[in-house]
């Protein structure tokens, strides 16, 4: 049972979450810019009275700002259409929609962040499908074969593990930037007293996406690790 069920995990689970992290991973790339312009984003800026008027609990409307990776969408109110930037690893935010007495502190990050992001999404892309054929070797046939090989499994692992240093760190790097900017955004607002704009900046469900995703990572990445130190022979 316990053998029926670790195989089940290695072959089946296992690329399963490997895939679905790389899909909660690109998603939350690739947003808001090119897809889930609302949905989903890094970072928000909303109309909220939550910082001017701590007592008032009614909604307002006004200027939304999505922010992401590559870029960022808005919309003057709930009521217009949402436009967006170009993608690209070195964005420009477009905060036009915002009122003049809005700070002025969400700033993009360096170039390198969304750079390093895509080099782990294509190491994940590669781990993904070569840990599904190792994991199914004996299924392909004399496909398989090659994938048999120690030096392929040992390379599967250190891919793995690349794509998952990289990715992880570059997202904390981008979560760090992104609460500091809410943090002194928001300070601000408050500064300004109730003459402020009804704005209220911050992080958003992409970060979440991001966190869930390389939990589903991990499952397939120990697996492959463990099956590293089996083929070096030291388990």
């Amino acid at each position: 049972m316990i053998a029926g069920l670790s195989r089940a995990i290695n072959t089946l689970l296992a690329p399963l979450l490997a895939l679905t992290a790389f899909l909660l991973l690109l998603f939350a790339y690739l947003a808001p810019t090119l897809m889930l312009s609302t949905q989903v984003a890094l970072l928000t800026v909303s109309p909220s009275t939550a910082l001017t008027s701590s007592n008032s609990t009614k909604s307002v409307d006004g200027p939304s700002v999505f922010l992401g990776a590559l870029g960022s969408c808005s919309r003057p109110n709930a009521e217009t259409t949402v436009t967006c930037t170009a993608p690209t690893v070195s964005p420009i935010y477009n905060l036009s929609v915002l009122p003049s007495s809005a700070p002025d502190l969400l700033n993009a990050p360096t170039a390198t962040t969304p750079a390093f992001i895509a080099l782990s999404l294509a190491l994940t892309v590669l781990f993904l499908f070569m840990y599904t054929f190792t994991a199914h070797r004996a299924v392909l046939g004399r496909a398989g074969v090659p994938f048999e090989r120690p030096g392929v499994q040992r390379a599967t692992a250190w891919i793995g593990l690349l794509g998952f240093l990289i990715g992880i760190t570059s997202f904390l790097i981008l979560f760090m930037w992104f609460t500091k900017s809410v943090d002194d955004f928001n300070e601000d607002i408050v500064k300004l007293g109730s003459g402020a704009p009804s704005l209220i900046a911050a992080t958003s469900n992409g970060f979440v996406m991001v966190w869930v995703g390389y939990a589903f990572y991990a499952v397939p990445l120990v697996s492959s690790l463990a099956k590293l130190h089996v083929v070096s022979g030291k388990a």
